[in-house]
């Protein structure tokens, strides 16, 4: 199959790794004064070397964020439609080897938490389940899309891959952006971790935005679970792989999230550990990189993080998210996929960005443009 899966074929993980952590403090300060920066310079940006500049990257991410976006925030939520999952997964609470009551949604108690999400002020859904195609499928994604879209401006998701038809199928029915990430593109490590189910599938996975590209999907969201292998080196294959979607499906538009292994019932424990100095390293890394990519920061994170990260080159906030089915208004109590760290409701995270000079936006895009 033609598509990315070429060029990453073309990549030996041991090696890139290797020259990420060969960089040196001349690579750094080449790559901060570079106009058009590289794939190179991002491995710079992302390597131990860069660790001194991070102020410098600051600076110049957050010149870069502000000329592109303006002193806007983009606000999005989850809607957690169902966790049944035909998938093992060694860090994720809907894993199918957890022993959990499992819920999928109906529709009346999607109306129920639409009606919630609602009153918070949102125009802008993400919907999220577990892999289970039987359970909830194109069709169930369909009814569902037909319920919500009156409701919002645009919808998202984040779901199981699919084949290109079913997105192209999607798309009457309001679906704007598809969220799908690797997880990790370190092939032994992915399956380690994804030992049984249609996830466990790499390349299937991997060719997924390529998929969406061809569909037409309006914006494609990438990224890694951070802490399942080396960062830097899981974020060079992010960056390339974004980089060939860019130049391929030049219409489409995309963003980067940066979700960080977190609690749940599998209990994995991360077998490598990012400091939040490096978080903050690799989101302006990605800026400096690339000026249109949108950058994501979920409720993982702690307030107090993403209150001061914020100005540094982010431009989307996930805010009172519930990461159960049904937790908003239907079943506060069933698992949730991974724990929060910023409770704080989307009226307390938009007052804190007022006071930051920040305007926040409820939806991506209205349809009628």
């Amino acid at each position: 199959m033609s598509g990315f899966r070429n060029i990453f074929d073309q990549h030996n993980w041991e090696e890139e790794k290797a020259s990420i952590y060969a960089k040196t403090s001349r690579d750094v300060e080449a790559a901060l004064a570079a106009g058009k920066r590289t794939l190179e310079d991002f491995k710079a940006l992302i390597s131990p070397a860069a660790a001194p500049y991070l102020e410098q990257m600051a600076q110049q991410s957050r010149r870069l964020t502000q000329q592109r976006f303006g002193h806007t925030m983009q606000l999005y939520i989850p809607l957690y439609l169902s966790n049944e999952c035909q998938n093992i997964c060694t860090y994720c609470g809907f894993s199918l080897d957890n022993k959990i009551a499992r819920k999928t949604l109906n529709k009346e108690e999607i109306l129920r938490e639409v009606e919630v999400i609602k009153a918070m002020g949102y125009d802008h859904v993400l919907l999220v389940t577990g892999e289970a195609n039987q359970t909830v499928g194109v069709d169930y994604f369909r009814e569902a899309m037909q319920l919500i879209r009156p409701h919002f401006s645009n919808i998202s998701m984040e779901v199981q891959p699919m084949d290109q038809e079913d997105y192209a199928a999607l798309i009457p029915h309001g679906l704007h952006g598809v969220l799908v990430y690797q997880e990790t593109y370190h092939q032994a490590d992915y399956k380690l971790h994804h030992p049984k189910g249609k996830k466990s599938n790499f390349y299937y996975r991997l060719d997924t935005p390529d998929r969406l590209g061809k569909a037409g999907i309006h914006k494609i969201g990438l990224g890694v679970l951070i802490g399942l292998e080396d960062w830097r080196t899981d974020s060079f294959f992010t960056a390339l792989h974004l980089q060939y979607l860019e130049k391929t499906y030049w219409q489409t538009k995309y963003s980067i999230s940066f979700p960080r292994l977190r609690p749940c019932s599998g209990g994995l424990a991360p077998k490598v550990v990012m400091s939040d100095r490096e978080l903050v390293q690799l989101i302006c890394a990605y800026r400096l990189l690339d000026q249109e990519v949108e950058l994501s920061l979920s409720t993982r994170e702690t307030p107090k993080f993403r209150d001061n990260v914020i100005k540094l080159g982010i431009t989307a906030l996930s805010a009172g998210s519930k990461t159960n089915p049904g937790g908003y208004a239907t079943d506060l109590s069933s698992l949730e996929q991974f724990e929060i760290s910023d409770d704080r409701s989307p009226a307390g995270i938009s007052h804190m960005l007022r006071t930051q000079g920040y305007e926040p936006v409820w939806k991506d895009w209205e349809e009628g443009y």
